[in-house]
């Protein structure tokens, strides 16, 4: 499928409500497990979404729409520490739910045409990269962070399920 600025707001406007119905009002042993070693629980994967509200979509698609410096500042893949600190798991969904309905609507005043789209700014890490490319790639980081929020959420019971973890593709069974 080909990136459509229409198609695409559907699945971001849905992101908040969606994580929210997966972890709300979930005991601490679902929210604060993670899946070993260097991953993420799904406290620090909300933290994560609201770091990268305030610091990636909107601001990298108003630096290459802007007339100055066409490059990005790096992403701090820890900020979300600090976006976390002393909040609850209720407070880190109301503030996602507020900042994506915020930035969501900025974007709905910017007007976006395939000239636009196709303009380009620079990562640190990819070089060029178009506005179509950082607005696709926001929806599928969106998709991505659902899905890590589930497979997180069931690694806790893959001994649980005993020898139907076979059949349960999120645990590595067939799919």
């Amino acid at each position: 499928m080909q990136f459509d600025i229409e198609k695409a707001l559907p699945v971001l406007e849905r992101t908040p409500k969606v994580v929210e119905a997966l972890i709300y009002e979930l005991p601490g042993e679902w929210v604060n497990s993670n899946e070993g070693n260097d991953t993420w629980t799904p406290f620090e994967i909300v933290a994560h979404l609201i770091f990268g509200e305030k610091t990636d979509w909107l601001p990298r698609t108003q630096i290459i729409l802007g007339n100055g410096s066409k490059e990005f500042v790096p992403f701090d893949m820890e900020g979300h520490v600090a976006v976390s600190k002393g909040k609850t798991m209720s407070q880190l969904l109301d503030e996602f739910k507020i900042l994506r309905k915020e930035n969501l609507a900025l974007l709905n005043t910017m007007e976006l045409t395939n000239d636009t789209l196709d303009q380009t700014g620079i990562h640190p890490e990819l070089g060029a990269v178009t506005l179509r490319q950082l607005l696709a790639s926001w929806v599928v980081h969106d998709l991505t962070h659902i899905h890590q929020l589930s497979r997180v959420m069931a690694i806790q019971y893959k001994d649980a399920v005993g020898p139907w973890k076979q059949f349960m593709g999120v645990l590595g069974g067939k799919k």
